[in-house]
């Protein structure tokens, strides 16, 4: 069992000892003191400061969120669907976390949960100023190497018509980004038919889907997407929001084969968790985040990197990976910023406290920010990446990571 997870649980254990278990998912959840549009209420003057900063230099006709979860129970005949494992009394870490994802994403009443997840997020964008587009993901099933799709082994699932459907119901603030697992036997014209009707992007977690992005097979979807002008959203490095069957499948080196044959890839977390083999040193694992700095110097114009999670506690001392793409200037025209959503409603995982201990923010402005969060926690997600600052040199990301280069 991986550290993350043994302190996850002990976390939980020490709460339920003084605490309901209600009380519990809220607090290490959606630890939230109101609702969106309370937030301009109770706007203190510094944090009013740091939201109007943060949009100082942003076109909001470019600026885009590129990782906005979908998430449904399939309530209300839309094509969604969570694994029942992850509410299960027999397992019960996937209930915990499932649990948690429902407080974070603001959801009240289960039987109503795809129509309140959506009415949250939207409610949550209207109320942010000049709040630019999310693009909305859908969620491929797993396949095997049978190429038949496995419920048992899918997690969660969004169809790629559902996204289209909340995309055609608010144009004004979401983007559809399909997702194809490249296995199926009608992948290439599954490809086809949702380009035809407008998609661009495409959505992959290979590490919880089964997709080897280095397997041959890929090849033909490859091509297709290089010949359609269609842009790679990958998951990269080790994956803890949901459970990953093939964890190697995360190496950003596994990226190479697309690459060569000319597909533009969008490295989501910039590898900033794992270690893999890797060619860079014989016989030693590297980790993924060195692997991703090497293949971004070495694919210039194909690859890009997507910074969402960064900020999490797990994440942004992890090889000094935030620090790092801070300093890194000649990175930041292909770095682009996504959110994650629900993630960074979760509580436990964004803590403002090291980030300010580690120098990213001032004790001001982590104050400032909680506040935030406690009404809007995707407007706090984008005030924090635009306020954080490297911890000697002051460096920040500029503007043009949070606006779309496609």
């Amino acid at each position: 069992m991986k550290k993350n997870k043994l302190l996850f649980i002990a976390l939980f254990l020490a709460l339920a000892f003084v605490s309901s278990c209600a009380f519990i998912y809220d607090k290490v959840g959606g630890n939230f003191a109101g609702e969106p549009q309370e937030l301009e209420a109770n706007l203190t003057q510094e944090a009013r400061k740091l939201i109007a900063e943060a949009f100082e230099g942003i076109d909001p006709v470019k600026l885009v969120d590129f990782h906005t979860h979908i998430v449904g129970l399939g309530v209300g005949g839309n094509d969604t669907y969570v694994n029942p494992d992850m509410m299960s009394f027999w397992h019960p870490y996937q209930r915990l976390q499932f649990s948690i994802y429902i407080s974070a994403a603001g959801i009240k009443n289960l039987d109503n949960a795809d129509a309140e997840y959506v009415a949250r997020l939207a409610n949550l964008i209207d109320n942010i100023p000049n709040h630019g587009k999310y693009m909305i993901l859908a969620f491929e099933k797993f396949y095997g190497v049978d190429a038949k799709a496995d419920l048992r082994e899918t997690h969660f699932h969004v169809s790629n018509k559902y996204v289209f459907q909340l995309a055609k119901a608010r144009p004004d603030i979401f983007i559809p980004m399909i997702s194809i697992h490249p296995y199926r036997e009608d992948a290439t014209s599954e490809l086809e038919k949702w380009h035809k009707k407008g998609a661009r992007f495409v959505k992959w977690l290979p590490n919880s889907m089964g997709i080897d992005p280095a397997d041959a097979r890929n090849d033909l979807f490859y091509k297709k997407m290089r010949d359609l002008d269609m842009v790679l959203l990958t998951h990269t490095g080790d994956e803890g929001a949901v459970g990953e069957k093939f964890p190697e499948y995360g190496n950003p080196q596994r990226f190479a084969r697309a690459l060569d044959l000319g597909v533009t890839v969008v490295m989501a977390h910039c590898a900033s968790l794992g270690s893999y083999n890797s060619g860079l040193v014989s016989g030693e694992k590297v980790s993924g985040f060195k692997i991703f700095l090497k293949m971004m110097e070495k694919y210039d114009g194909l690859l890009y990197g997507e910074i969402s999670a960064l900020t999490q506690y797990n994440r942004f001392k992890e090889n000094d990976a935030l620090k790092t793409l801070l300093e890194r200037k000649d990175l930041h025209s292909r770095l682009i910023n996504g959110s994650d959503y629900p993630l960074p409603g979760i509580n436990f995982l964004v803590r403002t406290s090291s980030l300010a201990d580690s120098g990213f923010i001032s004790g001001e402005e982590r104050e400032a920010l909680n506040l935030i969060y406690s009404y809007n926690p995707l407007l706090f997600d984008f005030v924090l990446k635009r306020t954080l600052r490297h911890p000697e040199t002051g460096e920040k990301f500029p503007a043009s990571v949070f606006m779309s280069p496609f």
